[in-house]
């Protein structure tokens, strides 16, 4: 499935729908950048922002986008946070706050119906260990471009030694900053760190991205 037949999948113009964007459009989280989603950023609290964070460091997620159609069964509505395609499927998905009751079965049934699979987490779920942090400060850089002569240099580092520490990689980059350049590469599967093991410091592994 490609991207564009990804972006064209979930138009959604009611007017119901357009409320629910329109009120989330008002907040504003940080970190501000994304990479894999298509369309306007737009989270209605902190939990959807969170899972956003952890979308774009998912190497199963190819793109995903916000608040993206209104399920209806009568006259119950309810709007997903997000649209996912991972792994070749087509996900809508809820963070739910941790006082959140769990959604009502006709939502999961109204989305089976659009032809998406439906899943729902607490924060709680997806907010531990080491990964959303990580994420947070790799997504600082998330407009960040690695110039090429960077990205080579690093690469053909990697290529010969398999395996280098943050502060080792730090100095193939004499055209950018090192954090953002690392960042971008980070980000754009390039090279490849352990996102759970701890928080990204000077003796992290980096190696290249192998798919």
């Amino acid at each position: 499935m490609t991207d564009q037949h990804f972006a064209n999948l979930h138009v959604d113009l009611s007017s119901e729908l357009l409320t629910v964007r329109a009120e989330a459009a008002k907040w504003s989280f940080q970190p501000g950048g994304t990479l894999r989603c298509i369309g306007t950023p737009l989270f209605r609290n902190l939990s959807a922002r969170h899972l956003g964070c952890l979308l774009d460091v998912d190497n199963e997620v190819a793109s995903w986008t916000c608040l993206p159609i209104a399920l209806k069964n009568g006259a119950n509505l309810h709007v997903p946070d997000f649209l996912v395609q991972k792994s070749g499927e087509l996900f809508v998905v809820d963070a739910l706050l941790e006082n959140s009751a769990r959604p009502e079965p006709w939502i999961t049934q109204a989305a089976a119906a659009n032809g998406y699979e439906y899943a729902a987490m607490h924060a709680s779920e997806f907010c531990t260990g080491f990964r959303l942090q990580n994420a947070m400060d790799l997504l600082r850089y998330a407009r960040w471009q690695c110039p090429l002569g960077d990205r080579i240099r690093l690469l053909a580092a990697l290529e010969e030694h398999a395996s280098l520490s943050v502060s080792d990689c730090f100095t193939a980059f004499q055209e950018t900053q090192p954090a953002a350049g690392l960042s971008s590469l980070i980000l754009n599967r390039f090279v490849d760190v352990d996102l759970d093991e701890a928080l990204i410091g000077p003796e992290t592994p980096v190696r290249r991205w192998r798919g």
